[in-house]
């Protein structure tokens, strides 16, 4: 599933072709994708001009002028491919199946964007003007804007046993980490993920803070992580997971200088944390 660098990578590389840009053609090629399609998708998005392409968590959202916004999740393997209309042949992924296109946008400067998802899991619904869409509307802070620092956190550690790795994974705590980043996260700051949020002291939390922002950083830095289905807007892969210090390395040394442990695989609420057992208190 897309965590927050690779959603941010994709609205990144949309922007130069749809922030601006007038939808002058739509086609939905089915009812629905995980959940069903609105009826008048096609009738408010025809015509509309796109004034800001944002990032709320994991979702993307168009706004359209005096229309609301357009929303978007990618799913498990939900994909934004870009054309440009006027090249004579678009070189496209043979790995990326046209019978999987399912949203197809035109822009009146020639360019065509299609919302492909083999599986199914994403989505496209529209937000109505001066309304809050249910799927945002309980969702914490963005860890990249002012908004989150350490203050926020330890409010929200406060009291809690839960494993620090679950809560870090509840959207309404902070907005769009999953199970890698806060892997790594945790991995940089020297906290166990099994550790109970509430017995993580001021100084710890403060720095787990700084390595939370800077690992979402250096990931949107490296255009996100491509494990199995994930490419940037451009079609290119992400290169972050070439990164990883400890996610996927179960049975690796650890790589903090100093530290002689392995990194180790337990699994927390189904999924898998990676940690070193040495170092990570």
């Amino acid at each position: 599933m897309p965590e927050l660098p690779e959603v941010e990578t994709v609205r990144q590389g949309l922007i130069p072709h749809l922030e601006g840009a007038e939808i002058a053609r739509v086609e939905v090629r089915r009812p629905d994708l995980r959940w069903p399609m609105p009826p008048d998708l096609v009738q408010v998005l025809t015509g509309a001009r796109v004034t800001a392409l944002r990032r709320r968590s994991k979702y993307l959202l168009a706004d359209l002028d005096g229309r609301g916004s357009l929303l978007m999740h990618l799913g498990m393997s939900g994909r934004l491919l870009v054309e440009d209309l006027s090249l004579a042949e678009f070189h496209r992924d043979p790995a990326i199946l046209p019978q999987h296109d399912h949203v197809v946008l035109e822009t009146g400067a020639g360019t065509r964007i299609t919302f492909n998802d083999a599986r199914r899991f994403g989505m496209v619904d529209l937000v109505r003007e001066g309304e809050i869409h249910p799927l945002l509307a309980h969702i914490g802070p963005e860890p990249l804007e002012d908004g989150f620092d350490a203050a926020v956190l330890a409010r929200a550690f406060a009291g809690r046993r839960a494993p620090v790795k679950q809560v870090l994974l509840d959207q309404r705590i902070v907005a769009g980490l999953g199970n890698i980043y806060v892997n790594e996260a945790l991995f940089r700051a020297g906290i166990d993920p099994r550790r109970a949020a509430g017995r993580i002291g001021p100084a710890r939390i403060a720095a787990l803070t700084g390595h939370i922002r800077d690992v979402l950083t250096d990931a949107i830095a490296a255009g996100g992580s491509s494990l199995r289905d994930h490419r940037q807007a451009t079609g290119e892969l992400g290169y972050f997971q070439h990164r990883f210090q400890v996610y996927d390395r179960e049975g690796a040394p650890c790589p903090r200088p100093g530290c002689d442990g392995i990194v180790r695989r337990i699994v927390q609420s189904g999924r898998s944390s990676f940690y070193c057992p040495r170092c990570q208190r």
